[in-house]
C-alpha cells in the first residue's frame, strides 16, 4: 500500500558539515540539501541552505543520531571540505581575514560573481540578501560565517 505522505517528501541528499552554534559550540552532522540546485549546476550547497531566508534548518545531528532543527541566528560558522572544486569561471576573488567574536581568525578567498564596480571587500560584506558568507581556504576547506558574528574583515598581509 502506497503511503500518501511520500507523495509529499522531496527528495534530499545528506551534506556532512561542522557547526558552531552560540552558546552550544562544535556540532557534527549532515545539511539536508536538494538533489538539484536552482542557482548552480548539480546538488544544492549547503551555503543555499543557509541563505534560503527560513529561520531554522535541520541537521541530521552525528552522536546522538537524531534530527535536530537550529535557529539560524545561533549559528556562527559551518565548515565542510568540497571535494569538486568550486567553479570559479566569472567570479571575482578577495582574500580576506575574519575576526569573529568568539576570537576565531578565518583565512582565504571570498569568490562572488559581482560587477566589476561593486568588487570591492566592502561590497562582498554587504550583500543584503546573504546573512553567511563563503571562505574558500586550503585543500578544499569551505567555511561559511554568519555574518553577525563578525567583528572585523581585513585583507592579509602580504
Amino acid at each position: 500500500m502506497n503511503d500518501m505522505s511520500d507523495e509529499w517528501k522531496v527528495p534530499k541528499a545528506l551534506h556532512d558539515v561542522t557547526m558552531w552554534v552560540h552558546p552550544e559550540g562544535r556540532v557534527s552532522g549532515s545539511l539536508f540539501v536538494h538533489l538539484k540546485s536552482r542557482r548552480f549546476e548539480g546538488p544544492q550547497r549547503p551555503l543555499e541552505v543557509l541563505n534560503n531566508g527560513r529561520r531554522f534548518l535541520v541537521l541530521q545531528h552525528q552522536s546522538p543520531d537524531e534530527l535536530r532543527f537550529y535557529n539560524r541566528s545561533a549559528i556562527v560558522r559551518v565548515e565542510y571540505v568540497e571535494e569538486v572544486p568550486h567553479d570559479a569561471s566569472g567570479m571575482v576573488a578577495q582574500r580576506c581575514q575574519v575576526h569573529l567574536m568568539d576570537d576565531c581568525l578565518i583565512e582565504g578567498t571570498m569568490m562572488k560573481s559581482l560587477p566589476p564596480d561593486r568588487s570591492r571587500l566592502f561590497d562582498f560584506l554587504n550583500l543584503e540578501d546573504e546573512p553567511f558568507m563563503t571562505i574558500y581556504g586550503e585543500d578544499g576547506n569551505v567555511c561559511m560565517v554568519n555574518k553577525s558574528y563578525i567583528v572585523c574583515v581585513k585583507t592579509p598581509d602580504e
